[in-house]
């Protein structure tokens, strides 16, 4: 490929709009343009990215046994209607009619689509196991898309599911695209993690997030500093922590004016942060939830949603407060109606002794309350976020945060969709059995902008050499220099001939601009042909991630050599 020729427009200037390093790269090195909010053009570079990921999914998916198919993007409204999300999806779901009025959806996921696919073809358990996977656009109404292909309305995924006889099957099938999906993120030359994580609208109660370790990951990542467990912190399950032991003192009502917060509180009535009880409220299908947390803790609303079995949290307004019989910013446990209201304490909040709380009227607190004579929650819960140095679940080790981008999740669904779908399979004695269902995703074109966030500098993209557009950039300084020209010509047809994908710069443009355009776009390795080239025998290779220089001798097997560079990068991650 020459330069002149490729179709790669480059911007000096950032984009106003683009607000994380991937989306400004991609825009500024010419890899892609906006169509509208969340909707973007690939252009060639970003799509031999993209296909060389693909490329990388398809060999990892091949290998465990999954078959790929293509299913459509439209789906009709029946399918959703009979698994029971198209009222519950949520307004992300893009919705449309035909021209009888019948509707359908942009595909968002695909676990109804193929299930009824499934369901019409098996029959017996000697079909079974069965995997199969596509590589297809998914669309979502996102509220407010941003952050580029880390939040679109459009995006490039790889859904897979599997359909097994029993969980233990399932175990099976859910290791192999565990197993796949390490490769994957491996052979892309990423640093990342798998973590324990939710299962969100899927559904189902086992998955696992792929993170891409990165400082602009939207998604918050704990591991243990003395195991293995790694989870989001939105999933990370905590055990209740024991407060010292001390002897029941009778509750009592006080004053706080003007105390709506802990801090506030705490300081009016010189306690220590630990012996109070923050409240924070809900709003639901199912009504009011009112959550209570330790003082010095944060409510995890994945976790109150999970507990209460609801869709979606909103925060309570003044007179949902009132109804119940309560006042922001003097919220408390004590008094309130279970019949009325959803009350979730943590489990650690059971665990302390006089602790202060809100009294339910404007200026007014308790203190010495404790749980269990006090007051009788709904549910007990942990319903807590996870915070720097807390216990290991698992060990009991201190946790550390780091930030994450999710590029790709498994799930165990189990019969989550083929009991309400009706997939079924006749066993050894006859007898109908539902199908045990996985479902597992990754994000193609996210991968591509992780990779970005996680290998950049100043001047640009670095590419992994096993992702990158192109691995060779020949650049001949001096077009107008014949003998020079000529040689990097040479040299580029001599890379070209032998597989290695190679472009020349062969713009009549000044040295200068031509090195900016090349580390902006991320080239893993610069070939510079000039005259002091031919006068000194020694062709300059520049590598992008190190920077590092190194001259090879024009009269020895420079092909081989650079040809050996590229291994060398292909191996040190």
């Amino acid at each position: 490929m020459r330069v002149s020729k490729l179709y790669a427009p480059t911007l000096r200037e950032v984009p106003a709009e683009a607000e994380v390093v991937s989306h400004q790269l991609m825009l500024r090195a010419g890899f892609m343009r906006k169509a509208a909010g969340g909707i973007y053009t690939y252009l060639p570079l970003a799509w031999r990215v993209l296909k060389k990921i693909e490329r990388i999914v398809r060999e990892e998916m091949d290998a465990k046994g999954s078959q790929e198919l293509l299913m459509p993007i439209v789906q009709p409204a029946e399918i959703w209607q009979e698994s029971g999300r198209w009222d519950v999806y949520g307004a992300e779901m893009f919705r449309l009619q035909d021209r009888h009025n019948r509707c359908f959806c942009l595909g968002p996921t695909h676990e109804e689509m193929v299930t009824t696919l499934i369901r019409g073809d098996v029959r017996s358990y000697r079909q079974l196991p069965l995997s199969v996977y596509q590589i297809q656009n998914k669309y979502r109404d996102e509220r407010r898309p941003r952050f580029g292909l880390m939040r679109g309305r459009e995006f490039i995924m790889k859904d897979a599911y599997s359909f097994d006889r029993d969980e233990a099957g399932l175990d099976k099938s859910y290791q192999d695209m565990y197993d796949a999906y390490t490769n994957i993120f491996t052979r892309c030359g990423l640093n990342f993690r798998p973590v324990e994580a939710d299962s969100g609208a899927i559904g189902g109660s086992g998955s696992h997030e792929f993170m891409v370790i990165a400082d602009s990951g939207e998604a918050e990542i704990v591991f243990c500093t003395s195991c293995d467990y790694a989870a989001n912190v939105e999933k990370a399950e905590l055990f209740p922590l024991e407060a010292q032991e001390e002897a029941m003192l009778t509750k009592e009502e006080v004053v706080t004016p003007d105390c709506k917060t802990i801090a506030d509180v705490c300081a009016y009535l010189k306690l220590p942060v630990d012996h109070s009880v923050k409240a924070v409220a809900y709003n639901s299908e199912k009504g009011l939830i009112l959550c209570f947390v330790r003082g010095d803790h944060e409510v995890n609303e994945i976790k109150v949603i999970n507990t209460c079995g609801v869709i979606d949290l909103e925060m309570a307004t003044e007179e949902q407060l009132a109804a119940a019989g309560t006042v922001g910013g003097y919220m408390g446990p004590v008094g309130i109606d279970n019949k009325k209201v959803i009350v979730v304490v943590d489990a650690t909040v059971m665990k302390m002794h006089n602790v202060c709380c809100g009294a339910n009227k404007e200026g007014y607190h308790f203190i010495n309350v404790n749980p269990g004579r006090d007051f009788t929650p709904t549910y007990v819960a942990d319903i807590r976020l996870i915070q720097e140095g807390d216990p290991c679940p698992h060990c009991g080790g201190e946790v550390s945060k780091a930030r994450g981008i999710e590029v790709g999740q498994v799930f165990k669904l189990f019969t989550k969709y083929s009991s309400a779908l009706k997939a079924t399979y006749l066993d050894e004695n006859g007898k109908e059995q539902p199908m045990v269902m996985g479902c597992y995703g990754v994000g193609v074109s996210r991968t591509m902008a992780a990779a970005i966030e996680q290998n950049y500098d100043d001047n640009g993209i670095i590419w992994p050499i096993e992702i990158a557009p192109y691995h060779v950039l020949v650049v001949p300084v001096n077009t107008k220099d014949e003998a020079s020209a000529a040689k990097a010509e040479e040299i580029y047809m001599q890379l070209k001939k032998v597989g290695l994908e190679t472009v020349i710069d062969d713009r009549n443009e000044r040295p200068g601009v031509k090195f900016k355009d090349a580390d902006l776009i991320g080239y893993p390795l610069r070939v510079v042909v000039g005259p002091k080239t031919l006068t000194e025998g020694k062709l300059e290779v520049k590598i992008r991630k190190t920077g590092e220089i190194r001259y090879l001798p024009l009269d020895g097997d420079y092909v081989q050599d650079i040809k050996n560079i590229i291994a060398e990068l292909a191996f040190s991650k």
